[in-house]
């Protein structure tokens, strides 16, 4: 939706300016037309762009977010469809009827690189997912006042005392019905591509909330880099391999829900994209 508004702006956009050159009756709307799409619409993204800058510049992050925010949210959601459109990654996806359309739930996927969290933010639009975050991504421009906006929670992933802090604000969220969250469980981007073994605290969001987890995957968007410099687009596989809900998990332990849960995830990717436990 976001591209196709995008492309009729510029149409409309170098149509006036061909009017504005004196109409069609000559033939110099045949360059002016093409060369004035082309530059309304790199013009729009820049504005785009310089919108959300703005927007971000009158964030005061010593101010507690309360509750989220409809504006910031819808933002974030245009810029990150315009930036999955941008980067021309191709998604293909599958299972998102599953995704819960009342209530909140805990959302758990693989991470491969930074720009997971803008799949995601874009194609789960209404779901109002506020992300679990390394404290690292608060000094990031315009994304720690972003994350800020969207009520995400910093974690300090070395230091478990802290770490629980972060549990425990994530389950208030819930609780309060302010938004859901997601969480990549294994902790780091590792950089292979594989799927990594489970920090399994995180799913005492779960246990404490009894809300669904939704189980998603993602592929290749470490390519997307790599293609970017080709001009070429990228293929991501963007799966809800599955919901778990609350009695399918009430008598497990977290360690036993990730081991689940990273089952369900190793399943839909592939042995060869799971790291293989050493003997």
């Amino acid at each position: 939706m976001v591209r196709y508004i995008m492309l009729a702006l510029a149409l409309l956009a170098a149509f006036g300016i061909c009017i504005g050159a004196g109409g069609f009756a000559g033939l110099h709307w045949l360059w002016l037309l093409p060369v004035g799409f082309v530059g309304s619409l790199i013009g729009l993204v820049v504005l785009v762009f310089l919108v959300l800058w703005i927007s971000c510049a009158f964030v005061n992050m010593e101010k507690p977010q309360k509750k989220d925010s409809p504006f910031y949210r819808g933002l974030v959601g245009f810029v990150a469809n315009l930036v999955v459109w941008i980067l021309r990654m191709r998604v293909d996806t599958k299972g998102l009827e599953q995704l819960p359309q009342k209530g909140r739930f805990l959302l758990v996927c693989n991470h491969l690189s930074l720009l997971d969290p803008v799949l995601l933010l874009a194609y789960f639009r209404k779901s109002q997912l506020a992300f679990i975050s390394k404290r690292e991504n608060n000094s990031m421009f315009l994304v720690g006042k972003v994350m800020h906006k969207l009520m995400c929670q910093l974690i300090n992933r070395e230091n478990d005392r802290e770490a629980l802090k972060t549990i425990i604000a994530c389950i208030r969220l819930i609780q309060e019905d302010k938004v859901s969250v997601g969480v990549f469980p294994e902790g780091y981007i590792h950089g292979d591509g594989l799927l990594h073994p489970f920090r399994s605290g995180v799913f005492k969001i779960a246990q404490k909330t009894k809300v669904p987890i939704v189980v998603c995957t993602v592929q290749n968007t470490p390519m997307v880099k790599k293609n970017m410099g080709k001009l070429k687009p990228t293929n991501i596989h963007l799966h809800i391999v599955g919901v778990m809900q609350p009695e399918a998990y009430e008598n497990l332990t977290t360690v036993d829900i990730a081991d689940r849960v990273h089952g369900m995830m190793a399943e839909d990717l592939g042995p060869d994209l799971v790291l293989k436990e050493t003997p």
